[in-house]
């Protein structure tokens, strides 16, 4: 009785369990006696119990989703559910008969498959390769079709397919690539200053003792967050897109505490995104009357402007609105003057533009009117001069080839390029147009798309390339590819770990973080839903911003620092800034900056369980669902996949009425015996969050628009009123049996099996480093990993080293 398994339909070869077994020869010897043994009455000739049939399995262990079928049949036979307590038992020598034959056949088959999966770049990856290697900063991937999801990542080879209509956009983003790389000037474009005050913007007479306030020194004050005009100062604008350095200078009016605020660029580009640079705070003025000025860099596009917006300041609407706002004694931000600076121009010319072009002969074809080049529009046109065209090109396409097909090009390969350019060329093509043409082909190539890896132990090209798309996602540096040249990285494991440092610490790495941490998690989704804003007010998109970037440090911090996996669960420390804390309700942290937090001992924060951005993308947004949370603690951080639920068994939707709790709900839901055993393993994590809401604050009582004890609360000048409903009962049964009364007691319950977080996070990295799933072959392996990891202590820094080092890693 295997109630969790699933019948895989469209195989009709009824070969276990009937009269004509012997015609099943593809099953190992041992497997079909003991399946007609101990099998037969529930699940075959007919029965079906739980709703999976051996009558309808196939024996095809090629077959992927019949293979997935028999590795959870192994699993239930090797953990003793199978059969049933209430069954009779097959001896110990049955079993692992049973065990090692059908193991045996099930690796083989996995090992078989493991390796034919090509895998291409995804949009990320194609993004950053490109953006690196030519020195752009263009956002190739919003032009690139949505990448498909394999086990949680979008960079798994199964789920990386090319369509027709791909190649033309990935033509598209080379020709974007190539026009903004190669130099279209003989000078980088001249920086600017531009300084501009909102004392002396356009339409500033509309909003000063309105909405702003001007001081007697020139300042306009801010006291709170407002839509139009907000905090958009149109002089503070930029021309030529690129690095700007912005200087705002201001302090903290009527009051003793720094003033928050952020940073961002608005502009009035029908669909365009209004990015926000970061959150900063501003003190009061220092004993000598002196303002300060909160400086940072930003790449920012043309057409937009600054835009200042204070945080935190904005509950006295009413009273300013009724005495007016120069009688008003609250806290404000006071900004003087707001300076940008660029475009800052880091190399000229760029990386792309000498890949392309060193050692040819470029010049400027001068206009025919001298003044024109005065005009601010004016855009120089360039030539290549050559008396041989093909021989000086073959070069220049060697070097581009090497880089793009991130090991060295033979000549053969190259030669389709050069070919490409002589056809170009000689068909009227300008010699710079029709290096380009070659160049877009090179890098529309199943060479540059796909990483070219060898079934078998890779080459040290191909560790070199899968480890920087590990550990900066991009293609390979330049003492790494030296390294994979001298074959120092397959022969010498101290260079190796020597690479694996470098990239851990290179500022690349925090692609990684956020990358792993995006699908992992599932922080990507973290903006998919909006909190109800009558049932959640207090969440803003400084708190939003706040959430991912605690994460991404934390995780940061776990790794950089070695620490031991049972953090990932329970941690003594937080990565705060003062508006998580405040959510958090935890003391003493003020300003925007994240900075590690001891905890108390007894607090319910520390871990990623408890990080809000964790708590919001598992809830929808009004409320929250165990079953949700559940299936979200048990895939990602204890490594089990719980089976679809049944077709035709309806999901449980929370009451929205407040009147009936969802575990209410449950206890009748799971009764079915189609249902109880996986509701057993995903139902009890699932409870013991509920103390937390769906924007990850701590809670004793639901909230509610319907029944219960009214709240009102006036936030960001808004009246809202809501309702504290049903208690929280966040108590439950582990699946192993352990009782627990809250989120705390089910977190020790967790930590009691280190190795199976260091399996799950392991596996995890391992599908995300390899790009392909990880496979029932694979578990020897992983098992290696995790036993040498506990003795090493269960270190995240050396899991993610002893990653790179194992057999998986290093093989397709």
């Amino acid at each position: 009785m295997i109630r969790s398994l699933n019948p895989v339909v469209g195989s009709l070869l009824a070969l276990l369990l009937a009269a004509e077994w012997a015609t099943s020869d593809e099953l190992p010897m041992d497997v079909a006696p003991f399946l007609r043994q101990h099998c037969g009455d529930c699940h075959a000739n007919g029965a079906q119990e739980g709703n999976f049939s051996l009558d309808v399995l196939s024996s095809d262990f090629g077959d992927a989703a019949a293979h997935a079928v028999w590795v959870r049949l192994f699993d239930r036979v090797a953990d003793g559910e199978m059969p049933p307590p209430e069954s009779e038992q097959p001896r110990v020598s049955e079993r692992d008969a049973f065990t090692a034959a059908l193991g045996k056949a099930l690796v083989q088959a996995h090992a078989a498959s493991k390796g034919t999966v090509f895998r291409r770049l995804n949009r990320r990856e194609y993004e950053n390769t490109l953006n690196d290697l030519f020195g752009t900063r263009l956002e190739l991937a919003v032009l690139l079709p949505q990448d498909g999801r394999v086990d949680e990542f979008d960079n798994v080879g199964e789920g990386l397919g090319v369509s027709a209509a791909q190649v033309e956009r990935y033509l598209e983003a080379i020709d974007a690539v190539l026009d903004d790389g190669i130099a279209d000037r003989s000078e980088p474009i001249e920086s600017t200053t531009r300084r501009a005050s909102y004392a002396e913007t356009r339409g500033a007479e509309k909003f000063l003792g309105n909405q702003w306030l001007k001081l007697d020194d020139g300042a306009v004050v801010f006291f709170r967050r407002i839509g139009y005009p907000s905090g958009m100062l149109r002089e503070a604008n930029i021309q030529d897109r690129g690095l700007h350095r912005i200087r705002i200078t201001g302090y903290a009016y009527q009051s003793d505490q720094p003033i928050t605020f952020s940073v961002g660029a608005t502009t009035f580009a029908r669909g365009a995104e209004n990015p926000t640079f970061g959150y900063f705070s501003m003190p009061p003025l220092n004993d000598f009357g002196e303002p300060t000025t909160v400086e940072l860099e930003a790449w920012i596009e043309s057409r937009y402007m600054i835009d200042v917006t204070p945080w935190g300041i904005s509950d006295d609407h009413y009273q300013i609105k009724r005495d007016g706002i120069e009688n008003y004694r609250g806290p404000g931000l006071a900004i003087l003057e707001i300076e940008v600076e660029g475009p800052i121009v880091e190399t000229f010319p760029s990386p792309g533009h000498e890949l392309l072009l060193d050692g040819l002969a470029r010049r400027e074809i001068e206009p025919r009117n001298p003044d024109d080049k005065q005009r601010r529009s004016y855009v120089s046109r360039f030539e290549i001069v050559s008396n041989d065209p093909v021989t000086d090109v073959r070069p220049v396409l060697q070097r581009v080839a090497n880089r793009a097909f991130r090991r060295p090009a033979p000549g053969e390969e190259v030669e389709r390029y050069v070919g490409l350019f002589r056809s170009e060329f000689e068909g009227g093509a300008s010699f710079e147009e029709a290096l380009r043409t070659s160049v877009a082909a090179i890098f529309c190539s199943p060479d540059f798309l796909f990483l070219q890896e060898s079934p078998g132990r890779l080459d040290d090209h191909a560790l070199a390339t899968r480890l920087a798309y590990f550990l900066t996602r991009t293609a390979p540096d330049e003492p790494l590819r030296l390294a994979a040249e001298q074959g120092l990285l397959t022969t010498d494991p101290a260079v190796l770990d020597s690479h694996i440092d470098r990239l851990l610490r290179d500022r690349r790495s925090e692609r990684l973080i956020e990358d792993f941490t995006d699908a992992w998690l599932n922080l990507r989704e973290i903006e998919f839903t909006s909190p109800d804003r009558n049932l959640f007010p207090e969440f803003d998109s400084y708190l939003q911003d706040s959430m991912v970037r605690e994460t991404r440090a934390f995780f940061r911090e776990l790794m950089d620092q070695d620490l031991d996996i049972s953090q990932l669960v329970r941690s003594d420390f937080a990565m705060l800034n003062e508006r998580l804390a405040e959510h958090y309700e935890i003391d003493g942290v003020s300003g925007p900056a994240l900075r590690k937090v001891t905890l108390p001992a007894d607090s319910v924060r520390g871990g990623i369980l408890s990080q809000a951005s964790v708590l919001k993308v598992s809830a929808n947004g009004t409320n929250t669902s165990p079953v949700v949370r559940g299936v979200w603690v048990t895939e990602r951080m204890m490594g089990i996949k719980p089976s679809p639920p049944p077709a035709g068994v309806p999901g449980v939707e929370p009451d929205t009425r407040g009147t009936m709790t969802l575990r209410e709900q449950l206890h009748r839901h799971r009764d079915s015996d189609d249902c109880r055993g996986c509701h057993a393993i995903i139902d009890p994590p699932g409870f013991a969050l509920e103390s937390f809401n769906p924007i990850g604050g701590w809670r004793e009582r639901y909230r509610s628009l319907g029944d219960g004890e009214p709240v009102n609360r006036i936030i960001d000048a808004r009246k809202v009123r809501y309702k504290l409903g049903l208690p929280v009962d966040p108590s439950g049964v582990t699946s192993e049996g352990d009782r627990f009364d809250g989120f705390q007691d089910f977190r020790q319950a967790l930590l009691r099996d280190r190795d199976r977080l260091a399996k799950t996070l392991s596996s995890k990295l391992l599908v995300f480093a390899s790009g392909r799933e990880m496979g029932f072959s694979d578990r020897r392996a992983i098992d290696e990993i995790v036993q040498r990891s506990a003795e090493q202590g269960h270190g995240i820094q050396g899991l993610i080293r002893l990653v790179v080092h194992s057999e998986i890693f290093q093989s397709k």
